[in-house]
């Protein structure tokens, strides 16, 4: 059973936009008449790679036995005793009234975690409100505006680390996670509603329309896999300060957290400096990665386009060598049951572990192929390798001064590795490590 999340508070200090925003879709009712929220409403969310479920509650208020607000109240109350964790939401705006103690004071007595949130937090008066909640007793208020995303990156992270130790269900299946990055208005958001069959997130012309990280879960052939649309991310000389420089934040972290990337490009534009520069990002956090080239159906010359991204990957990212690329159209359909296909077969390589005797049969061969330099007047003598983990594959060499291998012998070994286990488009990682020998030839 995932935790349970559970949004309380006093009408209409922005529980169910917080809730939308923390599950990243419009299934909460919004507006500024309080009481809207009638019934407990649950979704599932993704929050730093954890899946957890978020309750919407109706606004905590007193009221008369049998009276509609007494049961709604009620029901807070029963989703609340069963909360793994309670965000109980103030006004940030309007600072702490009475309702908000006596509330403060019946969650005490229930005796269920509270994480303190501070609505409505932006401008100066919303800070104030934060820095007065810290008297209802439950520490100091995290400031939040779910109206504009801001501060919900660290919220979720805040949620996380108060939650209990995830326990994995027995015969569950582990969801693969899997980011798509790229520039603003190449299509990201476009692309998962076409991936879920559904338009579960907002799109439009606009560049920047998705300004959080936003996670959801589809099922393939094989089994689950957890997708978080990130926001667009420009030069970091663009970047805007404030909200847009959150937005990049929490892409940055869903691809920290993610196995497989999927890189999509506008394929009207080709692979551009900003585009391989993120491919690059994803090779220095060791991810497999697939280039996804929307708006292939707008291409007149497929096959001159195809040529520009090849050179472009062989140019910049050469170290990731065989890095699928799968054209498409996200907004008609067409090619867009190739891409997962492609990013399972990514994860695969990404998981890979090749067995220690297969492996130094192909050491003793490349080195018989073309033996190790000599350095300083002296011939490197490497002994074997083995594989230290996978996901990215890493490999270590052990031989006298094999710290001293030259770059030059690094790659031939790296290209050999890749091309002879079939490891293409993930990062390999060789690391040398030398071990001194008295009995050496010098």
């Amino acid at each position: 059973m995932l935790p349970l999340v559970v949004i309380a508070g006093r009408p209409n200090v922005g529980k169910s936009t917080l809730f939308n925003r923390l599950v990243g879709r419009r299934l909460a009712i919004v507006a500024d008449t309080p009481g809207v929220t009638r019934d407990r409403r649950e979704a599932e969310a993704l929050m730093r790679g954890r899946r957890v479920r978020v309750a919407d509650t109706a606004g905590l208020e007193e009221a008369p036995p049998e009276s509609l607000a007494r049961r709604m109240h009620e029901s807070a109350t029963a989703a609340i005793r069963e909360a793994d964790l309670v965000v109980f939401v103030v006004d940030g705006r309007a600072g702490i009234v009475p309702d908000d103690e006596h509330f403060a004071a019946w969650l005490r007595r229930i005796g269920r975690p509270v994480l303190l949130v501070a609505n409505k937090a932006e401008g100066r008066e919303g800070w104030a409100g934060a820095l007065e909640a810290h008297r209802l007793g439950f520490g100091a208020a995290l400031p939040v505006s779910a109206e504009h995303g801001e501060g919900i990156a660290e919220l979720m992270g805040e949620i996380v680390d108060r939650l209990p130790e995830e326990v994995e269900a027995a015969g569950e299946a582990t969801p693969l996670k899997l980011a798509v990055i790229g520039r603003p208005n190449a299509g990201k958001s476009t692309l998962v509603n076409r991936l879920l069959g559904e338009a579960r997130l907002v799109t439009g012309p606009e560049p920047g329309l998705t300004r959080d990280a936003v996670a959801v879960v589809l099922q393939d052939a094989t089994g689950p896999i957890e997708i978080v649309d990130t926001a667009g991310m420009r030069k970091r000389a663009r970047v805007q300060r404030g909200l847009e420089q959150a937005s990049v934040a929490a892409s940055l972290a869903a691809l920290k957290l993610a196995e497989v990337v999927v890189l999509l490009a506008d394929a009207t534009l080709g692979l551009e400096d900003q585009d391989l520069q993120l491919a690059r990002l994803v090779e220095r956090e060791g991810r497999a990665l697939v280039i996804g080239l929307n708006k292939w159906d707008a291409v007149e010359d497929r096959g001159a386009a195809r040529r520009r991204v090849a050179d472009a990957l062989e140019a910049s990212l050469a170290q990731m060598k065989g890095i699928a690329v799968v054209p498409f159209s996200a907004l008609t359909g067409a090619g867009v049951e190739k891409l997962l296909p492609a990013v399972r077969a990514a994860h695969a390589t990404w998981n890979k572990r090749v067995p220690t005797g297969e492996l130094n049969r192909w050491f003793e061969a490349a080195l018989e192929r073309h033996p190790p330099p000599l350095v300083a007047g002296r011939r490197l003598k490497l002994r074997y390798v083995t594989q230290a983990k996978a996901r990215p594959p890493t490999f270590v060499v052990f031989g006298t001064r094999a710290e001293a291998t030259p770059e030059d012998y690094r790659r031939y070994l790296a290209n050999s590795l890749r091309e002879d286990f079939d490891l293409p488009g993930v990062p390999l990682r060789i690391a040398f490590r030398g071990t001194e020998n008295p009995y050496d030839e010098r």
